[in-house]
């Protein structure tokens, strides 16, 4: 049995590849580094894996006081990685990029612990650009990332994904959430939710259960189910008597969601991509403008010159405009499962298998080189 350290953390698009990696690693030993403070607490406890705190947050992005205290924080979270290390001796390590990841990845690389980095996104973020050429070995989700990556051992391997993508069938998906087997629109707009798609939505809920007699399952996020309820009652009073709609703050097991839908209405992250391509969906996408090297307009750039997916400015993202994409799905059901059938065609199933055996590979050609592995006693 090997040991490893699994960080990841922040958002779902950082968190669920690193659980999938985990997962796929039950019968080894796991221990997961992340912020109490964050959303990866939850799952992971969930989960049931051995849950290892850091306090880190994301880099200020204008030199200060704040950038300063910044700093200090990520030296103490390194050193508190570093005793961790010290303690439960791992074989390697798995990051999925992030600030969450960083301390634990650079603690790595001072304590000579082979370390494997996987970066979701068409361009990679600042930590796996500045961090992964030291890895032993780099996955990405992207061909294109290759060129922004400076490491030689760097494979292309899609977005490690949950297994039951490949296992539960959309019947399936929809007895679970006790919905018909007709046409399904899933809206989301990541774990933390997305203002503009929710103020769109609101409005053409009523009309899309009314006219169309579509099922909707709406996350709105933690922040913004409050809101997302009183403008709801302003428009569609009535809407808790609407057994076509399910509306939540956040859905834990989004497989099935996703699973259950033929449309979504989605910000382009890259593990929401691969996710709705596992599951066959036809998606509108509504990248959030202030992502870090403008890295979902890109993806979902990339899903639209594949026929994979529409696309819509969040400027101008409007109720109006909205409605008019998902009629446009709707009405034309060739066009509708032309895109479906692209979209499957993107994805990836063996990802997480090609990452878990790179993982393992590292650590039989390094182990014997490193010190700090030979002793757990």
């Amino acid at each position: 049995m090997k040991r490893f350290f699994i960080t990841g953390g922040g958002t779902g698009g950082h968190i669920y590849p690193a659980i999938a990696v985990a997962d796929a690693l039950k019968d080894d030993d796991i221990f997961y580094i992340g912020n109490p403070k964050n959303l990866e607490f939850d799952i992971v406890k969930q989960k049931g894996y051995k849950f290892l705190g850091v306090n880190v947050h994301g880099m200020p992005r204008s030199f200060g006081l704040d950038f300063i205290k910044w700093t200090f924080q990520l030296i103490f979270a390194v050193l508190k990685c570093c005793f961790y290390v010290l303690k439960y001796r791992p074989d390697a390590v798995f990051g999925t990029g992030g600030y969450v990841s960083a301390p634990a990845l650079l603690a790595a690389k001072v304590m000579r612990v082979p370390y494997m980095m996987h970066d979701c996104d068409a361009q990679p973020g600042l930590v796996t650009r500045k961090i992964a050429p030291y890895a032993s070995c780099v996955s990405l989700a992207f061909d294109c990332a290759k060129n922004y990556v400076n490491n030689k051992n760097c494979n292309i391997n899609g977005n490690p994904i949950r297994a039951e993508f490949k296992t539960l069938s959309k019947e399936d998906a929809r007895k679970i959430l006790n919905l018909e087997n007709r046409l399904t629109l899933c809206i989301m707009g990541g774990s933390q939710g997305a203002r503009t798609i929710n103020d769109a939505s609101v409005d053409i809920l009523k009309q899309l259960s009314k006219e169309y007699n579509m099922q909707i399952i709406f996350q709105t996020g933690r922040r913004n189910f409050e809101v997302v309820i009183e403008q709801l009652l302003k428009v569609y009073p009535e809407y808790e008597t609407d057994k076509n709609l399910i509306i939540k703050p956040y859905f834990d097991d989004m497989v099935t969601v996703l699973k259950a839908s033929d449309i979504a209405i989605s910000r382009s992250g890259s593990l929401s991509i691969s996710e709705i391509c596992a599951s066959g969906i036809a998606p509108i996408f509504v990248p959030y403008p202030y992502a870090a090297a403008d890295h979902q307009r890109k993806n979902a750039k990339f899903m639209v010159e594949k026929g994979a997916g529409l696309y819509i400015e969040d400027s101008e993202l409007t109720a109006n405009k909205l409605m008019e994409t998902v009629k446009y799905l709707v009405d034309d059901k060739n066009k509708l499962e032309a895109f479906q059938k692209n979209a499957f065609s993107l994805a990836k199933f063996d990802g997480t298998e090609k990452i878990v055996q790179q993982l393992k590979n590292i650590c039989n050609i390094c182990y014997n080189n490193n010190v700090v592995l030979k002793d757990r006693s």
